[in-house]
């Protein structure tokens, strides 16, 4: 798989200077973590589940969760178990069918080794397990029926643990959840490919819910956690973990609104402008802006709940022309003693020494999503990847 793999060769020639990588669900965990994209959430329940993972295969989504908690009835858990498991037998009976990364997010621990065992040869789909409420005291417990279900599958399964619990909210207990938390997921760093953020369960234990044309960063208290996850959990020295940005809980600008405003193509019609205008007055200006303040703020990836944030977050991750020759720049081998570089731009100061960490990030973003050519932007890159 490959993002905007769903588009034709040779409009993916005319939009990247370098194309994205190939990569499979056996490809090394730094450039999963990495290649995660818009993650779409689906409910374990739905009843054509197989086709709807490899529609939204075919429509550029790289990475799924399905879903056994929030998004269900508690009534409903044991169905979805039972549905999730004929699923995943119907997906591995289709030819040349190539899903996206599949997670399942359970509830309970032991639900991990018991759905790996009940999967039989389908769990060969199966990347691993989203973690909800992490903590250390229950974190542990997920991470080590990971172990055992790896252990008896023979198959790689990564965890994707969710910090969204009270004590990591409240200031009182913060640091102190925080601590544990990094403790429990350095102990299993080779299986912890990701950790999601959980805003939505942040701003329930206030009473809020931000509104349409507000990002999770002007919620006060959830942008304080946010920082501080990023803080500890998310440095570039080694000792960090890919964050990914929080979900958008809005949908009202769906594809089919897409599709009539986006058909002119700026190759053609040199629109980008006006387009760009018109999207923003149909309200998607709030979850552009926040996926530029995720990556501000060193989160990258993006939980969703719809597919028409999938392309947005796609578009908005592929590496800038002038991004990469900065980067590119600052990571040349003559660059290693330091020293401060006019960019190839000539608009800015690249400073080698400060400047590399972001420099080696930004190289591994432009890995799995690509370099856009220099006259290619935002807007042609999401009309491109309108599906049909």
């Amino acid at each position: 798989m490959r993002h905007f793999g769903h588009i034709a060769p040779e409009v993916r020639q005319r939009l990247f200077h370098r194309e994205p990588c190939e990569f499979t669900a056996d490809s090394p965990a730094r450039l999963l973590s990495a290649a995660l994209g818009a993650t779409l959430y689906s409910p374990a329940t739905r009843p054509r589940l197989a086709d709807d993972i490899v529609k939204q295969a075919g429509n550029g989504v790289v990475s799924m969760v399905l879903c056994l908690e929030d998004s269900i009835d508690d009534a409903d858990v044991v169905e979805g178990e039972e549905n999730l498991v004929r699923q995943f037998a119907e997906l591995a009976a289709r030819d040349g069918a190539e899903p996206p990364l599949l997670f399942i997010r359970v509830r309970a621990p032991e639900q991990i080794p018991d759905l790996v065992r009940r999967l039989g040869p389908a769990v060969r789909l199966l990347s691993g397990f989203v973690v909800p409420k992490f903590t250390e005291e229950r974190g542990i417990l997920f991470l080590e029926a990971l172990a055992t279900a790896e252990a008896e599958s023979g198959r790689r399964l990564f965890a994707m643990p969710v910090l969204e619990s009270p004590e990591l909210l409240y200031r009182e207990s913060r640091v102190e959840a925080l601590e544990g938390i990094l403790r429990a997921v350095d102990k299993y760093r080779d299986r912890v490919l990701a950790l999601r953020l959980g805003v939505t369960d942040f701003c329930s234990s206030y009473g809020l819910r931000r509104a349409p044309d507000m990002t999770a960063y002007d919620v006060q208290i959830v942008a304080s956690v946010i920082a501080d996850v990023v803080n500890m959990l998310g440095r570039a020295d080694g000792t960090g973990f890919t964050v990914t940005g929080p979900v958008w809980e809005y949908f009202r600008v769906s594809e089919r609104m897409f599709k009539p405003m986006l058909r002119q193509s700026p190759f053609l019609e040199g629109q980008a402008v006006e387009l760009r205008e018109r999207l923003i007055e149909h309200a998607m200006d709030g979850l552009l802006r926040e996926i530029s303040l995720d990556q501000a703020n060193g989160l990258l990836g993006k939980t969703c709940i719809h597919p028409s944030h999938v392309l947005p977050v796609h578009a908005l991750s592929v590496v800038s022309h002038e991004e990469f020759s900065d980067a590119a720049d600052i990571l040349r081998p003559e660059r290693g003693g330091g020293g401060v570089l006019r960019s190839a731009y000539t608009n800015k100061m690249n400073e080698v020494k400060p400047h590399r960490a972001w420099a080696e990030r930004t190289l591994l973003r432009a890995e799995v999503f690509g370099v856009a050519n220099e006259d290619v932007g935002f807007v042609e890159l999401l009309a491109a990847g309108i599906p049909g």
